[in-house]
């Protein structure tokens, strides 16, 4: 709960008012902050902030009005409510000038010991009241705050595991899992809207021996600058999966025409096959691999996912049959 205490600004151009309202205020729970003229008040509510200002009127130089004038034109002192201390609120009219300027209430002279101590303690009460408000909801929107970063990291870390758990964590390619669920999604895509897509499995030839001579940990690197090329050849809406070992598949979205999809993955057999440049265990050296690509087409005489994944896959053992680093296409 907040402990400030509230202040209350006292402002009188005599000082036997001031001594006295120092005296009459002295247990109302406020501490008093005093000044004796119009300016002296404007630059004490620029530094401190007030529950209440007691503001006479009759000054020289700036009188009260003027005072409540000016700190209703400033934009964080406008709402500090003003009470006038006055023998010339005797009228309507002074009255009336008196709120116009900025007043909220006012006291007549000579002041009643009691009106002047209730009109105090209820603003006072509206004060403590505003404040609290004010730090509830501080607080809340600091909880509030929180819990949007706590949603947040909640949703990073979420978001954390479902990448984990649909992709490789050797080469950050999409897993078997994910692979075999952009498949189906594909399939049914075709069967709705007619349009056509490839699949492509890729082994690649020689892996097994840089693996056995190197090392594993030059096997791995390998692996990822070759899931690193497969990326570069497909297209936003293309996949480019790892399905284990040195087994990787290719989902060519809206392949509606064979010659430019057997262009396309010859292109990717040049690809691999370039030199890679990796460190083993007794230092650097050149890889050479290449790759076999299997491929095919679905269509409407297709049943299944599984049956496309089997016909590629023929495919495949046909270019490993005919010496590897190349490709070749399912039979339609």
């Amino acid at each position: 709960m907040n402990t400030h205490i509230p202040k209350i600004l006292v402002v009188d151009d005599t000082r036997a008012n001031l001594v006295a309202m120092r005296h009459l205020l002295a247990d109302c729970g406020a501490e008093l902050v005093e000044a004796s003229n119009g300016n002296s008040a404007l630059a004490a509510c620029l530094d401190q902030q007030f529950a209440l200002i007691l503001l006479d009127v009759n000054m020289p130089d700036m009188d009260g009005f003027e005072v409540a004038q000016l700190l209703g034109e400033t934009e964080h002192l406008r709402d500090t409510p003003v009470i006038f201390v006055t023998a010339a609120y005797a009228d309507d009219i002074n009255r009336l000038k008196g709120y116009s300027s900025g007043a909220v209430d006012y006291i007549a002279k000579p002041i009643n010991d009691t009106i002047l101590k209730s009109k105090v303690r209820v603003f006072l009460e509206l004060h403590n009241a505003r404040m609290q408000l004010q730090e509830t909801l501080e607080q809340l929107s600091a909880r509030n705050r929180q819990l949007q970063a706590e949603i947040a990291e909640r949703q990073r870390a979420e978001a954390r595991v479902r990448h984990q758990a649909t992709h490789d964590m050797l080469t950050e390619l999409p897993n078997r899992m994910l692979f075999h669920e952009r498949l189906r999604s594909a399939v049914q895509y075709s069967m709705l809207h007619g349009i056509p897509f490839a699949l492509a499995l890729v082994d690649i030839d020689g892996f097994k021996a840089v693996n056995d001579t190197y090392g594993h940990p030059a096997g791995d690197a390998l692996l990822q600058a070759i899931s690193s090329r497969l990326n570069g050849q497909v297209r936003a809406d293309d996949t480019a999966a790892r399905l284990g070992g040195d087994e990787f598949a290719l989902i060519f979205q809206g392949a509606d025409d064979i010659q430019p999809l057997l262009n396309r993955c010859q292109e990717i057999c040049k690809v691999l096959a370039q030199p890679y440049p990796l460190q083993g265990e007794h230092g650097a050296f050149l890889a050479r691999v290449s790759a076999s690509i299997g491929i095919a087409l679905w269509s409407e005489k297709i049943d299944s996912d599984e049956t496309l994944i089997q016909a590629a896959d023929r495919a495949l053992y046909q270019v490993k049959e005919s010496g590897k680093n190349g490709c070749a296409l399912a039979p339609m």
